[in-house]
C-alpha cells in the first residue's frame, strides 16, 4: 500500500494522470441516473469531477469539481461516526451490526437472529444511526448533524428543500424499513423525526471538492487536513473505515475491496468517497449509474488510481 512518504513523487504524475483519467471516461455514456426520487431525475448526467485531497492539504482536481449536488448515502459513513461520539461502539452494535448483507442498499431485511439491521451503509441501518443522534428537539439535532459535516467540509453546508421534500414524499420504502425496526425494538416512537432527519442528511448539498477533504479527514485520523479540526474523534475512524471498507459499495463491497482494496463509500447521486488512511481522499462525482446504484465513472476511475499508484491495502510488496 502506498504510504504518505511516497506522495511527493505520486504529486508530480497525478495532476496529469487525473486530467487523462478524466479525458478518458468522459464521453463514457453507460449508466443511469437515479430516477426513482424524481429530483434526482434533473442531474446533468455528463457532469463528471475528480478530486484527490491529502493529508497535507494539497489538492489535484479536474473537470467539474464545483458542482452542487447531494450527498445522499455518502453521509450515512459521518452520520455514523456521529452516533459512535454520541453512544459508543458498545451501544451502537446493539441498535446496528456492522456484517455486509449481499443485499441491495434498501433491501427490507433485519438480521433474523438480533433483528438488527445489518450494518450503518445500508439504509435501515442507516435510520436506525440517525435516530440515535442526541438532541433536545428535531431543530437541535439537524443543528448538530449540519455542525458536524461542516467539521468535515470546512465551510457552512444547506440542506436543499426540493430534494428533502422529493425524498420525503415518495419514501414509502424507508418507511416501512423504519416500522419494521420499531416493531423489534431498534428504533423508537417517533419514526417521522427520524425519518426527516435521515432525509435531511442524504439531501446535504456538496462537492466533489468537499467529498475529497472530507475523505482525506478520516484519511488524516479525523483531522481536517485543511483547518486542523478534530472533525470526528480519533478512536472511532477504525470503526467507521472498517464498516466502510467492507459494506460501503453495497452489494459491490466484495468485487471493489478485490479489485480497489480501499474504504469506499458511494451515493445514487453518483459521488463515492475512497480513503488512502495516513495518505489521501479522493472524491469522484458522475450521475450515471449502474445496477447496484454506483457510479460507473467513479467506480472505473478508482480502479485506475488504485492499479496505477498501489493504493490497495494489502499490496505491501509494492514499494
Amino acid at each position: 500500500m502506498v504510504k504518505q512518504e511516497d506522495l511527493q513523487t505520486i504529486a508530480s504524475s497525478l495532476q496529469s494522470f487525473l486530467e487523462d483519467l478524466h479525458s478518458k471516461y468522459e464521453s463514457r455514456g453507460d449508466g443511469t441516473v437515479a430516477n426513482y426520487i424524481p429530483e434526482l431525475a434533473k442531474v446533468n448526467p455528463d457532469l463528471f469531477s475528480i478530486c484527490i485531497a491529502t493529508v497535507n492539504g494539497d489538492v489535484y482536481e479536474v473537470g467539474d469539481y464545483n458542482q452542487l449536488f447531494t450527498i445522499q448515502s455518502i453521509s450515512k459513513v459521518f452520520v455514523h461516526g456521529l452516533a459512535l461520539e454520541d453512544h459508543g461502539r458498545d451501544y451502537l452494535l446493539t441498535r446496528v451490526g456492522v456484517e455486509p448483507t449481499g443485499d441491495a442498499f434498501n433491501a427490507i431485511i433485519l438480521d433474523e437472529k438480533s433483528k438488527r439491521p445489518y450494518n450503518p451503509m445500508v439504509n435501515a441501518g442507516a435510520i436506525a444511526t440517525t435516530s440515535l443522534i442526541k438532541g433536545s428537539d428535531a431543530t437541535e439535532r439537524l443543528n448538530r448533524m449540519l455542525d458536524m459535516f461542516e467539521k468535515y467540509t470546512s465551510h457552512n453546508v444547506f440542506v436543499d428543500i426540493s430534494v428533502f421534500t422529493s425524498e420525503r414524499i415518495t419514501g414509502h420504502r424507508n418507511r416501512a424499513m423504519a416500522h419494521l425496526m420499531l416493531n423489534f425494538g431498534m428504533i423508537d416512537q417517533n419514526i417521522e423525526q427520524a425519518l426527516d432527519l435521515y432525509f435531511q442528511q442524504c439531501s446535504v448539498m456538496v462537492n466533489c471538492h468537499d467529498l475529497a477533504v472530507m475523505a482525506a479527514t478520516l484519511a488524516n485520523k479525523g483531522i481536517n487536513p485543511m483547518t486542523g479540526k478534530q472533525a470526528v474523534d480519533s478512536r472511532y475512524v477504525k470503526d467507521i473505515l472498517s464498516v466502510m471498507y467492507t459494506c460501503g459499495m453495497y452489494n459491490f463491497a466484495g468485487e471493489w475491496a478485490y479489485k480497489v482494496g480501499i474504504p469506499a463509500k458511494s451515493g445514487i447521486s453518483g459521488g463515492i468517497i475512497a480513503i488512502v488512511p495516513d495518505v489521501m481522499g479522493i472524491g469522484v462525482f458522475s450521475p450515471p449509474l449502474d445496477s447496484r446504484g454506483n457510479s460507473v465513472r467513479g467506480v472505473k476511475v478508482c480502479e485506475e488510481l488504485s492499479q496505477q499508484f498501489g493504493l490497495h491495502l494489502f499490496e505491501c510488496w509494492r514499494k
